[in-house]
């Protein structure tokens, strides 16, 4: 798991605002790609990335200001990398295509749990249905 977040935290250091910004955009047709994902062997990732998408929306759209812009910018790499369509393991190797999109997404929510999880608490969401924990 530490390879794993180093990855993640150098991969979110590069978060400009514009990228924010064009993640922003796209976050509609991110959110029905998401939801088409088949990861029946990870099957909380497509419920993360729904949630995580919702952290950037509600931070942009200025309706929840009280996340970290270092969290938002941890979360925007996870959509970013759930969207792209090469990484690590391809999305087409039976049972393991999403393991890496799990991995970085899991890395993601365990590196800024507090501040996730008081935005759940924020927006009545629950918070155990989201996290790796459930």
């Amino acid at each position: 798991m530490a390879e794993i977040l180093k990855f993640v935290r150098h991969g979110a250091g590069q978060i400009t605002p514009k990228i924010l910004a064009g993640v922003h955009r796209k976050l509609p047709m991110l959110k029905l790609e998401f939801a088409q994902m088949h990861a029946p062997k990870f099957p909380h990732l497509v419920e993360q990335l729904e949630f995580l998408a919702d952290v950037i929306e509600d931070y942009v759209e200025r309706a929840d200001l009280e996340i970290p812009l270092v969290s938002v910018a941890a979360a925007t790499f996870a959509l970013v990398y759930a969207h792209r369509q090469v990484d690590l393991i391809p999305d087409s190797t039976p049972d393991y295509g999403f393991a890496d999109e799990s991995s970085v997404v899991r890395a993601v929510l365990i590196e800024h749990e507090r501040d996730f999880a008081a935005f759940a608490a924020r927006h009545h969401l629950n918070w155990s249905k989201i996290t790796v924990k459930a």
